[in-house]
């Protein structure tokens, strides 16, 4: 089977053998190709003569020669063939290479790597059974006695070796290989050589198939299994795929596979991620293919390769080929690629990309050569003797270019040792290997202890320890196992004795273990003595030391990803400890620089100059690696006794262990990690009399014996301004000697000090000291160095510099990682726009939306709140002047910075993204140093000015003029600060003006749309993002709320606890939170906290179930009463900020610093005034008082004294505040739950000692811990809120707190939003309970009707509901209990559940009600009744008889007319001793009550003729109806009134509802349909109408007209007909003979006409049944119909599905669609009545229209339910009778009890019928009709439906409309609330109007009104609570005008909604004539109110429905 590209097959076949030769033989075959030619490959060890050998073969030059590179491929195979095929011992080589190839693998049939195997392995074997004899060589022959012999003699004994066991073979030569002595050439084998060896012979395999691909002669074993594993969905398993073409489990020599390589394949297909029980046997031989999804790199990476490793184990890791599969026509992402790419674990080198379907053979043979290089590598890395072949592949492709490797720089060492010194290349590498094998064993086994063994793969991340996890550990609960995490749970905060923990050593009996050892050996009085002078060498040897401190450091650093690192180093650095500089890798021994580590620390220094006797101080302040100073460094030469780290200590802060040494404790013997490493620390003056150097100095210190790590001893000079020498003695034989020499003879200043020495400081020579240490004390010692570093600094020295370590060569920089210099380049980029700019100017030009123009924006918006005057066009003015604004960011929103800044953010994969951004950070820092710092001076200086002339009282100009200097300092600083938070705060800018625009992303502008979701990526990763622009004091809320919601989208709505903190100015808010959780706070004293940031914490999955959040989310704020505020802000923006973040946090933490009771009276004052703001919005947030820097925390009653003093004060505050919030409140504890003992906490001073050089104070940390625990338990209580809920808090706080009076602007949408809800189900659960009483009063309705039932109990109805009733209080419960708001849902539980139960009540109530009115009118009626079965008897009978004479009549017309003259005679008859029942005529009775009345006839003509009293509640004016009573010289008289005030008007419009309620409750309270008409009552209602106006004008200063009383009269009487005369009608059919017998008619001529054919009696009977069914049916089906289309209605009809503001909404959309002014009207007037007509249009609409195919399915579906009750009926009753005797009355009751309760039949007089006997072929014939019922029934039409009893319609209005309509006091909108009354709650609508709508005006014009009043609330102006008022209110004040107003909750909105401001620009003119009056002066219409289309309102409604 030929293979389709035999050069790949050749090279295979060739590499494969490669593995399989000697050193020599491999340099054999290096000699000979082109390439070896000049190479000395004697000098080369194996693994490196392999590579070149495999590059050649693989080289371009073979590839491009073609045929001759092809034969030259040939040859070089045929000479490795020969060289395995070569007897090497007859040919003279050394004889030791025959065992490794003693034949061809295909002479013996067995494998050569089985043969080598056995022999290596001192295996027996057996002799092959061939002719080619082997002779061992004398040195493997040893003893041949008991040899047998290899050819010749008997091989009876002698297995074959090819097939069966090969267990008993005996050896092929020499015995036991155990006693034979090595072989010359063995000995000098080294280990290196020996394992490459075993390696290679391992993988010998004979070569049996030629270049064309045959198959081998004998079937050998698989050479590699290739294990699938990733995503099934990464494949696309085929025929044609070359890789797996059937998706089975394992598939043995693949034939495609072994077409392409020539090799016999095993594929394991374990894609899918199997359960462990179903994997197959994994042989140890093997490679991983990782298939992923071309968009899921990263993801399916991960879990890929966790999967792997918690399967089959990590050691597999390194086997992995990673393949990204992509489709033929998509593009490989890049942006996936490049995030797989950044993860530390990953290798590009084993990384492929392929097509999914796999069937291009070139990607497949890639892949393959990738694979092999890849086993290759690991074997000759493992043959290498390297430590972890994945951490090495991991780490060498990170090295910079031209950096040799580890194996590079020991090999060249090693050869440059032989060439200088003629030394041998083996023992030397033996050595290096055993000291390496040595230390690796020792570190692994230190990491194990530390339970950090697999760290050095999956570093340690910043994410494992900013999160919230288990508490700190006390000392006495630390094992070894917890020592790495205690340490960094303590250093994050700040607890400088992180760096020694002591450990309880596991043990299970730890109390009885001894703390001292004891001798074994037993002691006796006489050799006591004897045992106290032996030396027990052998006492508890066994016993491990605790692990060294510095070595605990040491291993969590080295086991740390570099950010950590940075963060650990930072946090060492401000314990005031000394920093590693140079480290060397404990794995692979290269010596590493973390510079990256200290980018992120500033020292601040000042240094102290006298000049004219007068003392200068310059502060210094800037980033240490920037900072250009002398070095000092320390060297140990040979071992001392002496401490040269604790001698160091001494220079620098003798109070504190800056550098640790054998003294600490916890010091031991045995580290091993610090001996080569070279620590930092720097001397800081404080620029005080007591620095003993007057400049920042680096202190540096060799850790080790210098003699040992030249490297690092050789950098450290070169880098030093001074070096410092420790030696035991200082003589010439010493092996010192040598580099004492070197240093003494270099330039750099030298101090020497000699252990052995007793003599003082002696100068050598210049810059060259040297100074005795015996007998001498360590501080005498110290200060003599300390003269000597100083004189020698005071000459010319060179300095240092931490960046130049970069270019240091032979070491390795940890940021010249690729991924690190990536994020770098991408920071420069932006550096250098800015670096050679004034940093004040770099904002104004490369960040402008956030400066002047978001300053004025904010001016504006402010403003916008407090309108005065014309407030509609001043807030239009406002509003564009604001758009303008926008429009300005928009246009100068390109600045390249920010475009090369986000176009970084959203390109880089995460950890890149994080190195741009810490660098951005780190090089904008650098920039801005150095003007900070003499701003800060300034600052700091004049405000010290400031302090002294306010102490001295002086209030000349001086101090104004220093207040002023102070002023511009503080502008200056602002201006200068600029870091990362600008950015972002101008990425919200340039996002909020294009949103708030509308503007698309165009062109070159930068996707502004992918702003909120980078900075939610950058938020959940942990970094503090800006909630309140501290600079403009300004929450933007539009980028706030669309950050947070993609936080969502991301993490979905989890649950945070917000955390606030207040508190004054640099009182350490921001450092105690990052002590607490590790933050990234800005704590310098030039980037203190402006404005308010907020980050997120996460919780430890081991602590999610013990809170009920996900999230910590902390606040930090600026401090209250902020130097920078001093000159122009007042308490206002204190109590703003506060009141903020109050109402934001679950807890604030009030932070108050030192004990000045002036500083606390102020800050106290502030924060109670925030918490009884909150009190009074039902908000309540928790808080802990946190008191730092109290000098004595220790003294329990001086604390307790405090505790008192500040219970004192919080209550005096709450005193002063309640007097300004207008609250009733006595104590602090009135305002929130506050308990003085727990809820208050002293800290420590943060220093211990004097800055810059003290440390943090351990108390501090412990403080800090404890206050943690208290903060943690406390949150243990809360369910904390959800992250939309905090994004609807920050809106809702913000936007009250822009108006004056917070309590009554604030609006809790959150609340709201649940509120609506909750309404929604309230409408569920009612609707619940209303459709089944409707059912039950189905039931019972056609009963008592029919004279079934004459009583209904109400405990019946109860009854019958309780099971119903029970379900939805069960449904209240769970939603109640279960909901993801419930404990916002508490509060209305016990109300809503009340609501409930009465809403059941008055349920049954207004049933039980309707039917009992059913029976009265039944036994109104009795009479007719008892006559009615009388009349039917009689009917039937002379139906009988009438038929019997006429049955020859055969057509159908005569008979019909002879029945009809009958007809005539029997009613005639029947009815002779009854009267009939006349039809009323209302409007004859109405003209005559009038005229009764007094009214002139023409005037009632009049009024009917024009109709105007038809709409008489809709009037807009009523001057016409009313004369004005004035008084003239004592005399009355009445003139006409031409103007009424717009109060009068509503006064009037209220008295005509009024009037009408009353009048038509009072007719409806008439027994009309039980006893009929009477114009009585007319008279009394006309009386009553009359009496009522008379009382009014008696009360007014005017009277009505008789026009008045005639339109109110016949408005009522219109009003009330459709009730009289429906009320006639059910009398007149009730008790009327005629009218009853009229309706029988037809019935009867139908048995008439049936008897005349001859028809029996059950015939004639089953079609009486039908007849009756019929009626019945149709009735029970329409009343059904009705009730399920309004329940379908209900669930799925968007205007009716939800709670009264969607139905509002709906209402308010389908009058702008019709644009009808009649509607409007009616709506504004009378909005009941435009709601019901909206429902029963809409229900018309849907059964008519819309959706009229579901109504007829449900009608259809309910005939169909009908029809199969009668048939079930029908059956049964005839079943029953079918075997015993029955009359048909009984029949007829059994059917009629089988029907119920869906159907009632109506009574049936079976007198004439008593023959029916056969009951059967009575129930075939109403069977017969019962077809034509359903046929008939099936063409009911929904016009039916619409008429029946139960009309969808009125259902709905029932449901819907029994809500709250109370109206507006300023604008008369309806309070939308679906509860009828919802008190404690507050009437509230969102679509509040201008008041002109309802025709409000300015007193004494004629001006309508057209400001909203939901913008007049925030405004200053006034207005008059009634018509008499004389004192006006102010709007922002309003609940104070009268309980009318304060019931309802009006809150400002900027008048957003444009629907009513379209709607007033549409209808203007027909406003004008309805009202009289004029949109003019103050009403006159905002120009831009004219540009609101209908659109635009509709959309509005929307809007402000969702706010």
């Amino acid at each position: 089977m030929a293979t389709n590209n035999p050069r790949r097959a050749l090279i295979f076949k060739i590499q494969k053998k490669l593995g399989t030769l000697s050193t020599e033989q491999l340099q054999t075959v290096l000699s000979s190709t082109d390439d070896g030619g000049d190479i000395h490959v004697h000098d080369l060890s194996e693994p490196e003569l392999y590579d070149l050998i495999v590059d050649f073969v693989k080289s371009e030059k073979l590839k491009a020669s073609e045929d001759e590179g092809m034969a030259q491929l040939l040859l070089l195979d045929e000479q490795i063939s020969n060289l395995l095929a070569t007897d090497v011992g007859a040919t003279g080589d050394d004889p030791t290479t025959l065992s490794r190839t003693d034949m061809s693998a295909s002479q013996t049939g067995c494998p050569a790597s089985l043969q080598l195997g056995l022999i290596n392995s001192g295996l027996q074997t057996a002799t092959p059974a061939t002719d080619i004899p082997v002779q061992p060589t004398e040195t493997e022959r040893g003893s041949t006695d008991d040899i047998p012999p290899t050819t010749g003699g008997s091989t009876d004994d002698i297995p074959p070796t090819t097939g069966g066991s090969t267990d008993d073979i005996p050896p092929t030569t020499g015995g036991s290989t155990d006693d034979q002595p090595p072989t010359a050439s063995e000995t000098v084998m080294n280990s290196r050589d020996t394992q490459h060896a075993e390696r290679r012979d391992k993988n010998v395999q004979e070569e049996t198939e030629n270049i064309s691909g045959s198959p081998p002669s004998n079937e050998v074993t698989p050479p590699l299994t290739l294990v699938l594993i990733g995503n099934k969905n990464s494949i696309d398993i085929g025929s044609k795929n070359i890789l797996l073409d059937h998706d089975q489990e394992i598939h043995v020599k693949e034939s495609r596979l072994y077409d392409l390589f020539g090799d016999q394949i095993t594929l394991i297909n374990m894609l899918g991620f199997p359960s462990i029980d179903t994997i197959p046997e994994i042989p140890q031989d093997c490679a991983f293919i990782l298939l992923v999804s071309n968009d899921r790199h990263e993801n399916q990476y991960t879990s890929g390769m966790q999967w792997l490793e918690k399967t089959l184990g990590k050691e597999h890791s390194s086997y992995v080929m990673t393949v990204v599969t992509h489709d033929d026509s998509e593009e490989i992402s890049e942006n996936e690629l490049q995030k797989l790419k950044a993860k530390s674990v990953f290798s590009e080198k084993r990384n492929h990309t392929c097509t999914r379907s796999m069937k291009d053979e070139n990607e497949i043979v890639a892949l393959w050569e990738k694979i092999n290089d890849m086993v290759s590598e690991n074997r000759r890395m493992m043959g290498g003797n390297q430590a972890n072949p994945a951490e090495t592949l991991k780490t060498v492709p990170d090295l910079p270019e031209g950096r040799p490797t580890l194996q590079q720089i020991n090999i060249s060492a090693v050869t440059r040792q032989r060439k200088d010194g003629g030394h041998e290349l083996k023992p030397t590498w033996n050595t290096f290997q055993e000291n390496q094998k040595k230390h690796q064993t020792q570190t692994e086994k230190l990491l194990r202890r530390l339970h950090l063994q697999d760290q050095h793969q999956h570093m340690l991340s910043s994410e494992d320890f900013v999160q919230i996890g288990p508490p700190i550990k006390k000392t006495n609960e630390i094992f070894e196992r917890d020592l790495v995490c205690a340490f960094l749970q303590r250093l994050m905060m700040l607890d400088y004795r992180a760096r020694y923990i002591p450990v309880q050593q596991e043990s299970a009996d730890v109390n009885n273990s001894q703390a001292v050892q004891v001798s074994d050996s037993a002691v006796t009085d006489d050799d006591d003595l004897d045992a106290l002078f032996t030396t027990n060498v052998d006492i508890d040897q066994s016993k491990e030391n605790h692990v060294h401190p510095m070595d605990v450091q040491m291993a969590v650093f080295h086991c740390s990803d570099s950010f950590f690192k940075q963060k650990m180093i930072t946090k060492l650095s401000q314990c005031q400890y000394a920093l590693p500089l140079l480290a060397p890798d404990p794995h692979t021994t290269n010596i590493e620089c973390p510079l990256w580590t200290f980018r992120q620390i500033t020292k601040t220094w000042k240094i102290s100059t006298n000049k004219e006797n007068a003392t200068t101080v310059t502060m210094k302040s800037m980033p240490i690696y920037k900072a250009e100073i002398p070095m000092v460094s320390f060297f140990r030469l040979g071992s001392m006794s002496l401490s040269k780290s604790q001698l160091m200590n001494a220079l620098i802060n003798n109070r504190h262990d800056t550098f640790f040494h054998r003294n600490c404790e916890g010091s031991t013997k045995s580290r091993h990690l610090m001996d080569g490493v070279a620590e930092i620390a720097w001397y800081c003056p404080a620029g005080k009399d007591n620095d003993f150097f007057t400049d920042c100095i680096a202190f540096c210190n060799l850790h080790g014996d210098s003699l040992a790590i030249g490297k690092q001893r050789e950098i450290l000079t070169e880098m030093s301004s001074v070096i410092v020498v420790l030696v035991p003695t200082l003589e010439k034989s010493q092996e010192s000697t040598e580099v004492i020499s070197m240093l003494y003879k270099s330039s750099k200043p030298l101090i020497i000090l000699n252990a052995d020495n007793d003599c003082s400081a002696v100068r050598v020579k210049p810059q060259k000291y040297k100074l005795g240490l015996k007998e001498r004390s360590q501080s005498d010692v110290s200060t003599d160095l300390k003269k000597i570093i100083k004189t020698l600094l005071s000459e010319p020295h060179t300095s240092f510099r931490l960046e130049t370590m970069a270019k240091v060569s032979g070491i390795i920089v940890d940021e010249d990682q690729k991924i690190c210099q990536n994020g770098k380049s991408a920071a420069m980029e932006i550096i250098e726009l800015i670096e050679k700019m004034n940093v004040a100017k770099i904002k104004d030009k490369f960040l402008p939306c956030q400066g002047q123009l978001w300053s004025n924006w904010c001016k504006i918006n402010k403003e916008l709140h407090h309108l005065k005057g014309d407030i509609e066009k001043e807030k239009g003015q406002k509003s564009h002047q604001l758009m303008k604004l926008r429009k300005k960011q928009c246009d100068v929103s390109d600045s390249k910075l920010m475009r090369l800044f986000t176009q970084r953010l959203q390109s880089l994969p995460p950890k890149e993204r994080e190195y741009f951004l810490t660098w951005t950070q780190i090089l904008i820092d650098a920039l801005s140093t150095d003007d900070l710092s003499s701003i800060l001076q300034n600052y700091d200086e004049t405000w010290s000015e400031v302090l002294v002339l306010k102490k001295k009282h002086d209030k000349s100009a001086q101090l104004k003029h220093k207040q002023t200097e102070l002023e511009q300092l503080s502008k200056k600083l602002q201006s200068a600060t600029f870091g990362l938070e600008h950015i972002f705060r101008e990425m919200g800018q340039i996002y909020e003006a294009h949103k708030s625009l509308n503007k698309p992303s165009l062109g070159q502008q930068p996707d502004w749309t992918k702003y909120p979701e980078l900075a939610a990526d950058l938020m959940i990763s942990g970094h503090p993002m800006e909630l309140m622009d501290g600079d403009a004091g300004h929450v933007p809320l539009i980028w706030i709320s669309n950050l947070l919601q993609e936080v969502i989208k991301k993490l979905d709505d989890r649950r945070v606890f917000v955390l606030s903190v207040l508190g004054v100015q640099s009182s350490g808010k921001s450092t105690m939170l990052n002590a607490m959780f590790g933050l990234q706070f800005a704590v310098s004293a030039g980037r203190c906290t402006k404005g308010a940031y907020m980050q997120l914490v996460k919780l430890s999955e081991e602590n999610k179930d013990k809170y009920q959040f996900d999230y910590i989310l902390v606040v930090d704020t600026e401090g209250l009463r902020a130097l920078e505020l001093a000159g122009n802000a007042t308490r206002h923006h204190d109590n703003e900020l506060a009141t903020f973040v109050v109402g934001l946090g679950n807890m604030t933490l009030i932070n108050i610093f030192g004990e000045n009771p002036a500083d606390m009276q102020d800050v106290l004052q502030i924060v109670v005034q925030a918490f009884m703001r909150m009190k009074k919005v039902k908000l309540s947030p928790s808080c802990v008082f946190v008191h730092q820097n109290v000098t004595d925390i220790t003294a329990a009653e001086k604390n307790m004294d405090g505790k008192r003093r500040l219970q004192e004060k919080l209550d005096k505050m709450a005193q002063l505040a309640a007097k300004e919030e207008l609250c009733d409140v006595e104590c602090f504890s009135d305002v929130i739950a506050f308990d003085v003992q727990k809820d208050v906490k002293y800290f420590a001073q943060l220093w211990e000692g004097s800055p810059p050089m003290a440390p943090p104070n351990p108390g501090y940390s412990e403080s800090v811990q404890e206050l943690k625990s208290i903060i943690l338990s406390k949150a243990k209580q809360s369910t904390g809120i959800t992250l939309s809920h905090f994004s609807t808090k920050i809106q809702d706080l913000w936007n009250a707190l822009m108006n004056e009076h917070f309590v009554f602007s604030f609006k809790n949408t959150q609340e709201i939003a649940v509120y609506r809800k909750l309404e929604v189900q309230y409408g569920n659960w009612t609707w619940v309970l209303r459709s089944e009483m409707l059912n039950i009063e189905n039931q019972l309705y056609p009963r008592i009707e029919k004279g079934q039932l004459d009583k209904v109990e109400l405990s019946y109805l109860n009854k019958e509901m309780a099971k119903t009733y029970a379900e939805v209080t069960k449904s209240i419960s769970t939603y109640f209990e279960d909901d993801k708001d419930k404990e916002m849902l508490v509060q209305w539980r016990g109300r809503f559940e009340t609501k409930i139960k009465e809403f059941h009540d008055d349920l049954v109530r207004g049933v039980k009600r309707k039917l009992d009115e059913l029976i009265q009118q039944n036994n109104a009626r009795k009479m007719l009744d008892k006559k009615k079965t009388e009349f039917e008897n009689k009917l039937l009978h002379k139906s009988k008889e009438l038929a019997h004479q006429l049955k020859c009549i055969d057509d159908e017309e005569e008979l019909k007319a002879d029945f009809n003259t009958v007809w005539n005679y029997w009613v005639k008859e029947l009815t002779s001793d009854t009267k009939p029942i006349e039809n009323i005529n209302l409007e004859e009775d109405q003209h005559l009550v009038l005229l009764e009345l007094g009214v002139e006839h023409n005037l009632i003509d009049e009024s009917k003729r024009s109709k105007r009293y038809k709409n008489l509640s809709e009037h807009g004016d009523y001057s016409d109806y009313i004369t004005m009573k004035k008084s003239f010289g004592g005399v009355c008289k009445f003139v006409k009134m031409t103007f009424v005030p717009h109060e009068e008007q509503e006064l009037i419009r209220s008295f005509i509802n009024e009037v009408e309620q009353k009048c038509l409750a009072a007719i409806k309270s008439k027994p009309v349909a039980t006893r009929g008409f009477t114009s009585t009552y007319l008279k009394e209602v006309a009386q009553n109408i009359k009496s009522e106006i008379q009382k009014l004008g008696s009360q007014r200063n005017y009277v009505f007209k008789k026009e008045f009383t005639v339109d109110l009269s016949l408005y009522v009487f219109d009003r009330a007909e459709g009730w009289l005369l429906n009320s006639h009608k059910i009398y007149r059919d009730n008790n009327d003979a005629l009218t009853y017998l009229d309706s029988k008619k037809n019935e009867y001529y139908n048995i008439f006409r049936s008897f005349c054919k001859g028809s029996s009696s059950a015939v004639v009977f089953g079609e009486i049944m039908c007849e009756k069914l019929k009626v019945s049916a149709v009735e029970a089906v329409c009343n059904k119909t009705g009730v399920d289309i309004a329940g379908e209605m209900m669930c799925s009809f968007p205007a009716f599905s939800e709670n009264r503001l969607n139905l509002e909404k709906h209402v308010l959309a389908s009058l702008a669609e019709k644009e009808d002014f009649s509607r409007f009207i009616s709506y504004i007037r009378n909005p009941r009545a435009q709601v019901e007509a909206f429902i029963k249009e809409e229900v018309k609409k849907y059964m008519f229209t819309t959706q009229k195919v579901k109504a007829q399915i449900i009608l259809k579906k309910n005939i169909e339910d009908i029809t199969r009750v009668i048939s079930q009926a029908l059956f049964e009753a005839t079943e029953k009778f079918k075997h015993r005797k029955g009359n048909i009355e009984k029949w007829v009751e059994e059917f009629s009890s089988k029907l119920k309760p869906k159907l009632t039949l109506d009574t049936i007089s079976c007198q004439n019928f008593s023959d029916i006997n056969n009951f059967e072929f009575l129930k075939e014939e109403i069977e017969k009709g019962l077809k034509s019922i359903t046929t008939e029934m099936s063409k009911l039409s929904l016009e039916k439906v619409n008429k029946c009893r139960q009309k969808p319609d009125q259902i709905l209005i029932d449901q819907l409309c029994n809500c709250c309509w109370e109206r507006c006091p300023f604008c008369a909108a309806v309070c939308t609330n679906t509860l009828k009354d919802h008190s404690p709650e507050k009437h509230s609508v969102p679509f509040h109007r201008p008041s002109g709508v309802e025709g409000w005006h300015v007193r004494g014009t004629v001006d309508l009104v057209i400001d909203f009043c939901t913008t007049l609330v925030a405004s200053d102006r006034a207005f008059y609570p009634g018509v008499e008022s004389e004192e006006a209110v102010p709007f922002k004040q309003y609940p104070t005008a009268g309980e009318k107003f304060a019931s309802w909750s009006i809150t400002a909105d900027a008048s957003m909604l444009a629907y009513w401001k379209w709607f007033i620009c549409h209808f203007q003119n027909e406003l004008e004539d309805y009202y009289d009056l004029k949109f003019q002066g103050y009403g006159e219409i905002p120009q831009h109110w004219k540009n609101f289309s209908k659109q635009d309102a509709i959309e509005s409604l929307d809007e402000m429905c969702s706010l």
